[in-house]
């Protein structure tokens, strides 16, 4: 029996959930653009001897399917004219430099905030949809530190606000903390596309801001959520199942804190036997917090 395609409109929901987990949430054109050259690069088009393919059109005749493959076809002037503005990234090592010295003139939490609105030295600005800066309470005694925002996070704007962001919720409540009593934030704060893992370029290029956020915030005890926010803030080259449930110090830069390492709770809702450890390492936050 011969297939054919499904109208169910939850199917076309599945198959755009997929691309979505799979990092296809935004197009940004239909030829590829080289977005490191200082010019865009222009692609002739294919020589063939077939005549131009006609638009697609809708059973109407000449309507709106027309009219918007014409458009999605048709390139725009203000879109070419924007890109060709656009300068250059600088080289990792030149963005980290000036990372650096653009966090160290942040006298309070928001001209941090707004000095990373006005950053462009990081390539993860361009592809997310807002900056990930911090949520709960910058005075707070802990502060929890993961490695970048998700989807989620992404279209809010506030870290962990995902399926590993209500975890951390319940495992806070679990020892009496909540985002009114604790202070929240990732070392790199753009959405890498995909979800993927942030490079070491990209990270060390973020490293100076999230340091200059850890001092301006001043906590008393700094959680570092997963492996890679425990070895990019304490130094560490074991894996987190080696190190959690460790205290460390952290120089703030002008104070010596206690840092713990713990299990990213995206972690433990792919291994919930884990849950355990964390369970364990909370336990010794919540003691460290009571004496």
């Amino acid at each position: 029996m011969a297939s054919r395609m499904s109208s169910d409109p939850r199917d076309a929901r599945e198959l755009l959930a997929f691309y979505m987990a799979a990092g296809v949430d935004a197009m940004l054109g239909e030829a590829p653009v080289d977005r490191m050259a200082d010019e865009p690069i222009a692609v002739p088009p294919a020589q063939t001897d077939k005549p131009p393919a006609t638009p697609r059109e809708d059973s109407a005749g000449d309507g709106p399917v027309r009219e918007y493959f014409q458009e999605r076809r048709r390139p725009d002037p203000a879109v070419q004219s924007e890109r060709k503005a656009a300068p250059p990234l600088p080289a990792p090592d030149v963005a980290a430099t000036a990372a650096r010295e653009a966090a160290k003139s942040a006298a309070t939490l928001d001209d941090l905030r707004a000095l990373l609105e006005g950053f462009t030295g990081c390539a993860l600005r361009a592809t997310a949809t807002r900056l990930v800066f911090a949520d709960g309470n910058p005075a707070a005694r802990v502060m929890f530190v993961g490695e970048a925002p998700g989807y989620e996070e992404d279209l809010s704007g506030r870290p962990f606000v995902g399926p590993s962001g209500k975890l951390l919720d319940r495992m806070m409540e679990a020892i009496g903390l909540d985002r009114a009593s604790a202070y929240i934030a990732n070392v790199v704060p753009w959405r890498p596309p995909g979800n993927r893992t942030p490079t070491p370029q990209e990270t060390a290029i973020c490293l100076p801001f999230i340091r200059r956020q850890i001092e301006l915030a001043d906590p008393d005890i700094l959680v570092c959520l997963g492996q890679p926010s425990t070895q990019t803030l304490l130094g560490t080259r074991e894996g987190i199942t080696r190190t959690r449930g460790r205290w460390f110090k952290y120089d703030t830069g002008s104070r010596e804190i206690r840092a713990l390492a713990t299990l990213h709770p995206a972690y433990l809702l792919r291994q919930p036997l884990q849950k355990r450890l964390a369970w364990r390492d909370f336990l010794a936050l919540k003691k460290a917090l009571a004496g």
